[in-house]
């Protein structure tokens, strides 16, 4: 077993057949016991990892093929990467928001991945088919503009060179598109809940300033991405 990359919040290993994923940081055990569920309940309905075994603090998963779709926006194909993230957003959210297991589902709701982006895609080299949607650990009940934007913040955030690809997202994503305020808020309200997320877990710690300057630049942007310079 391997560490595996990009992993942010826990420890993941992998072998080339199976994944083992450690969850460490507040809320562990009840993450673990989200995302095993959403996993099992999802299997067959969304290109999830089948989920081979479970313990206290860890489960295993199969391995799935495909690279990481961020690794491929980096690499320039911007248009394919952010296409597909706009198609498999639609078919999440097409899903009975009722397997979020969170109560009965408000008008409007969707389930929410939680943390939805390039970052937690697998895709066909290839084709940019889709062939892993990962990290269930913080999906919800929802509404539709968080997962879309949160998308868009990633981008913008962390690969701010392909920004100028957004509008395939919005494009593949082929529903109604908040307008700009109702996707910064959204960014935001994400951002104070991961700084808050960082302080039970480190009070005063680096992971609590990094998401208080993420907040405070997400504030400032533009409705346009700046072009990269």
């Amino acid at each position: 077993m391997r560490p595996l990359p990009h992993g942010y919040t826990n420890r993941t290993a992998g072998d080339g057949t199976v994944v083992v994923k450690r969850y460490e940081g507040p809320d562990a055990e009840e993450r673990r016991q989200r995302e095993h569920r959403l996993l099992t309940l999802l299997h067959g309905l969304l290109p999830v990892p089948p989920v081979l075994g479970a313990e206290p603090g860890a489960i295993t998963l199969g391995h799935l093929p495909g690279v990481p779709a961020q690794d491929l926006l980096d690499a320039g194909h911007g248009a394919q990467v952010l296409a597909a993230c706009g198609r498999v957003l639609r078919r999440l959210q097409a899903v009975d928001p009722g397997v979020a297991g969170d109560g009965p589902a408000p008008p409007g709701s969707v389930l929410a991945h939680g943390d939805f982006g390039p970052n937690n895609l697998l895709l066909d080299p290839a084709t940019f088919a889709v062939t892993g949607l990962l990290d269930w650990e913080f999906a919800h009940l929802g509404e539709p503009v968080e997962d879309l934007a949160w998308c868009e913040w990633i981008v913008r955030m962390h690969h701010p060179a392909r920004a100028g690809a957004l509008h395939h997202l919005f494009d593949a994503y082929g529903q109604p598109v908040p307008p700009w305020p109702r996707r910064r808020t959204a960014m935001l309200a994400r951002c104070a809940r991961l700084e808050e997320f960082c302080r039970r877990g480190d009070p005063g710690g680096p992971g609590v300033r990094q998401w208080q300057e993420r907040g405070r630049l997400t504030a400032g942007w533009p409705e346009q991405p700046e072009p990269p310079s």
